[in-house]
């Protein structure tokens, strides 16, 4: 968010815990994106804001917690001491959850892997109507696609990325019958080491598809740990995120910090996540 927005947001975040009779003398920014999340003190309490317009997204966030949390799954849970529902202050949707500090050591890829097969068992026991994770690279062709929305993007580049998009979503969903829920972006970025043990946050994306979709987003060798998981599909969907990811950088109104080297480097990743998987 932008210093003006991020401004508003820890402002609605503070106040709706403080109306829910937390605590609040500082609020410390842990993340800040197209949503924020603040660590309140000394109350202790994680809270999640969205922009404007995010309310369905949070809302669909807190349900897959809720619904998580009843089967056991290794995922940061909402704060038990409030109602699990989504707030809504100063146009911005707020949820509250556990704070988690983080422990060491680092997450060996086994233990990330093993995350993942819990967290997927956990998912096949949930009934949740999720968007197939295609649904997003729609999304991101679109960007590409659309001149005006990225106009700084060479020719050359664009039928590329738009080709990569295409073709490798043809080709990973051509077979459904594999797919299940799935974390959606189960990076290093979205798994906590704590004293509970690693658990994914980040539960806003959740969709279906293959479990190769998830292990496509953490370390090369975690996938070398997942039972059954096929290699050459994980090459596959790694080379689509990374032209997702590519995506991205190219819209106009991306704020990503550092983003012209991103730009750069994004193409690079994708040719290079090409070749390994033979396309």
């Amino acid at each position: 968010m932008e210093p003006a927005e991020l401004r508003r947001a820890v402002a609605a975040g503070r106040a709706t815990a403080a109306e829910m009779g937390f605590q609040v003398d500082d609020a410390v920014v842990i993340h800040n994106s197209d949503r924020v999340a603040l660590r309140l003190v000394p109350c202790d309490v994680l809270v999640r804001v969205a922009p404007p317009g995010h309310l369905t997204d949070s809302e669909f966030e807190v349900e897959v917690a809720r619904r998580l949390a009843d089967v056991g799954a290794p995922v940061a849970e909402l704060d038990p001491r409030v109602e699990p529902r989504v707030y809504v202050r100063d146009d911005f949707a707020v949820s509250l959850w556990t704070y988690y500090a983080p422990v060491g050591p680092e997450i060996t890829p086994a233990a990330y892997a093993d995350v993942l097969e819990r967290h997927h068992a956990a998912l096949r026991q949930v009934d949740l109507d999720a968007p197939h994770f295609t649904d997003r690279v729609a999304a991101a062709l679109r960007e590409v696609t659309d001149r005006e929305r990225s106009p700084e993007l060479s020719d050359s580049d664009r039928s590329f990325l738009s080709d990569t998009l295409g073709g490798l979503s043809s080709t990973i969903s051509g077979d459904k019958a594999g797919d299940q829920l799935l974390h959606g972006e189960a990076h290093p970025g979205n798994l906590l080491n704590t004293k509970r043990g690693p658990l994914l946050v980040d539960l806003a994306t959740c969709c279906r598809g293959p479990i190769e979709w998830d292990l496509a987003h953490a370390p090369e060798e975690v996938g070398e740990h997942y039972a059954g998981a096929d290699h050459d599909l994980i090459r596959r969907c790694r080379a689509l995120n990374w032209a997702m990811f590519s995506a991205w950088r190219w819209r106009q109104d991306d704020h990503m910090p550092d983003r012209g080297h991103w730009r750069v480097e994004g193409l690079h990743r994708v040719r290079a996540a090409l070749d390994r998987c033979g396309a």
